[in-house]
């Protein structure tokens, strides 16, 4: 039996192994999915694949630099709950991945899962997450990471708590600045760095919203492109970087304080712990009665 895209696809989704632990089980079953499932819990696989269908919302973000400052990645590694991210096998799961991340070259989750977590080692870091899960009892997933590289330019980072992460590339400023903007960048998730970033779609949507807005308020046609007008330049501000006033000191826009050292903002990316995933609503007291009963 061919083993097509979307065989691979759904056991990846049943079981929460990477794709080439999928692909070769189901080589090894000719495509039947339910014996590929049986094949890879006896092959120690069994409680991840139980608990891949559990949502893991919660996790840590992890930021790592190279000696030379020049390379940094971030990475997003989920569990079910928040004492688990506290647990110290977790962490350092999420740790070993994040360097592993800076010295690798793989470009999606899949092939990262695939890759040795330590240098000289035969465990992958699927592996390492399915032994994990095994230990600990939870589903366990590494979401997404970041990886940038910087010639001339200044990398920074800042993490708030364990939940939110920010990297940020400058050119010119010092340390103490790049951690100051990534901090800002935390505080205020904004869209873009400048209003030339903005998507044309997005920008003329809010401004046919506005021109709603003022015309319903029963103002003359020719006071109502000023106040759209006014409205864009307010909303450009709130959303990009460089328009947004600097949180330590609200007098004066980001922007402003980077021209103060002739610094500018090349790229950033922001990971927030759960973004994005839909949680599944637990009542207790209903899956307590429910275990009672079965």
């Amino acid at each position: 039996m061919a083993i097509t895209a979307s065989l691979v696809k759904e056991l990846r989704e049943r079981t929460g192994s990477g794709m080439m632990e999928c692909k070769k089980a189901l080589v090894e079953t000719d495509g039947d999915i339910e014996a590929a499932i049986e094949l890879m819990r006896k092959s120690g696989q069994a409680k991840a694949a139980k608990k891949a269908g559990r949502t893991a919302a919660e996790g840590v973000i992890v930021i790592k630099f190279s000696d030379d400052g020049k390379k940094a990645s971030m990475v997003e590694v989920n569990c079910e709950t928040d004492f688990v991210a506290k647990d110290a096998n977790f962490t350092s799961f999420a740790d070993a991945v994040a360097e592993r991340v800076l010295s690798s070259n793989a470009d999606s989750v899949d092939d990262l899962l695939n890759e040795a977590l330590h240098d000289g080692e035969e465990t992958t870091v699927n592996t390492a997450r399915e032994a994990l899960i095994s230990k600990i009892g939870e589903n366990m997933n590494v979401r997404r990471f970041h990886r940038v590289e910087t010639e001339n330019g200044l990398l920074a980072g800042y993490r708030h708590g364990v939940r939110i992460g920010v990297v940020v590339e400058l050119e010119g400023g010092d340390e103490a600045l790049g951690k100051d903007v990534a901090m800002h960048v935390a505080a205020t998730n904004p869209l873009c760095i400048s209003a030339d970033q903005v998507p044309e779609a997005e920008l003329a949507k809010e401004r046919d919203i506005f021109k709603a807005q003022a015309l319903e308020s029963g103002k003359p046609e020719n006071i109502v492109e000023k106040i759209v007008d006014g409205r864009v330049r307010k909303f450009l501000a709130e959303i990009t970087l460089l328009g947004q006033p600097f949180i330590k000191e609200a007098d004066i826009t980001v922007e402003k304080l980077l021209a103060g050292s002739g610094t500018s903002v090349i790229g950033f990316k922001r990971f927030e712990v759960g973004e994005g995933i839909e949680k599944k609503q637990e009542n207790f007291a209903e899956e307590v009665m429910a275990q009672i009963g079965g």
